[in-house]
């Protein structure tokens, strides 16, 4: 990958900036600045937006509807989108299950769901993890039986993320419990509105609804809406988890993070004429969260040049989801922690505690206890960073 910046790199960076800056609805990035959830109405403004400039799939080939761009371009496309404050597109759909389809599935298959992703009209949710099963996927108990030119399905799939904004949900079924766990595992689409379906919110540490618990109770799905052979599900799946595990990256957020996280820290009053940016500690703490980002985007160039020469990320993406979670859970610390020391800044000259005479809190402080809480689980969705480690060991290293 060359990361030598081309005059036509630029150009199609400040083009990109510019649609953000001027075109973009504005009231949903002022909404996602302030940390507050985003609506279903939110979510498809935000993203058909994308899709009316032809932006929403970029990395999907362009016979589906992909944009033609370089890695280079993608990568610039992504540092944008996050500089300006923009939603992450919901990868379920756009991410996951759209490169599953096109490359596994059917004409027939890509003509039905393709378009509706692609333009943003069509959100899908993930059905992966149920509650005895989350980082040994393979031990999936949900039930996929047969009967005639159905599938009848029931159990329960948990840690369902936007299952609240979804119009259709993928997920893995077993359909024979006869072989190695990993086999009898089938891939299926689900209208969610089916009969049978009742979706239940699980509300995060954070305060928020990002996940919920979805139960099937002989819930009936044409055959039609398997995804490629019975039984080879866990092969999709592998192939989804690598494009899942390497859009966690965020570079350009997280560079965004740090530099509002040296304006914040460098207003931040210490005592002693000092402050919050001035002190070592503090300091060294930020260093390294910048040191870590800078490697973490090192092994997405990596990944990327595999990528751009016709691979795929294999299990070498879960090395980049480790890097990913643990930096993003680094940089909240560092936020948490000024939102501390505002709260509690000292007033050497008077014996007043401040809090009795300011009760104003910056901006800052609630979305940064909130993404805080919420980053926590980033090192346990995704398959677990421990569950990670034992991968790069077995199937990176060989050993």
């Amino acid at each position: 990958m060359n990361l030598d910046t081309s005059p036509e790199l630029e150009a199609f960076r400040l083009n990109v900036r510019a649609f953000f800056e001027n075109d973009f609805p504005k009231d949903i990035i002022d909404k996602n600045k302030r940390g507050a959830s985003l609506t279903t109405a939110d979510i498809k403004k935000s993203e058909q937006a994308l899709a009316a400039k032809g932006w929403l799939v970029p990395a999907w080939p362009e016979e589906f509807g992909g944009t033609g761009w370089t890695i280079e371009e993608q990568y610039v496309f992504d540092e944008e989108l996050e500089r300006a404050g923009v939603p992450t597109v919901t990868p379920m759909g756009a991410i996951y299950v759209g490169p599953v389809i096109y490359t596994f599935g059917t004409e027939a298959q890509k003509e039905r769901w393709l378009p509706g992703i692609r333009e943003g009209r069509v959100s899908w949710a993930q059905g992966y993890s149920e509650p005895e099963s989350g980082s040994d996927l393979a031990s999936l108990q949900f039930q996929a039986v047969r009967d005639g030119n159905d599938y009848v399905l029931n159990g329960t799939k948990i840690w369902t993320s936007a299952a609240q904004h979804a119009d259709w949900m993928f997920l893995l079924t077993r359909t024979d419990n006869s072989g190695k766990k990993q086999e009898g595992i089938t891939f299926i689409c689900v209208d969610i509105n089916t009969p049978g379906i009742v979706v239940h919110p699980i509300i995060t540490i954070d305060g928020k609804y990002v996940l919920s618990r979805v139960e099937y109770a002989d819930v009936r799905v044409p055959v039609e809406n398997r995804v490629g052979e019975e039984g080879k599900g866990w092969t999709y799946s592998q192939y989804l988890l690598g494009h899942e595990r390497t859009s966690y990256a965020r570079i350009g957020s997280k560079r965004k993070a740090l530099r509002n996280l040296k304006e914040i820290s460098g207003a931040t009053p210490l005592g002693g004429n000092r402050t919050l940016l001035e002190d070592e500690m503090f300091r060294a703490k930020l260093s390294n969260a910048e040191l870590n980002v800078d490697r973490l985007e090192m092994t997405v160039f990596r990944i990327l040049s595999v990528i751009a020469a016709g691979g795929t990320p294999g299990n070498e993406s879960s090395i980049l989801k480790i890097m990913a979670t643990e930096t993003a859970q680094q940089i909240t610390e560092l936020y948490v922690e000024a939102a501390a020391n505002n709260g509690l800044r000292l007033f050497e000259d008077s014996v007043t505690p401040p809090w009795a005479e300011d009760h104003s809190v910056p901006d800052y402080v609630a979305p940064s206890v909130s993404n805080y809480f919420g980053t926590r689980a980033q090192s346990i969705y995704g398959g677990t960073n421990e569950i990670q480690k034992n991968i790069i060991a077995k199937r990176v290293l060989g050993l």
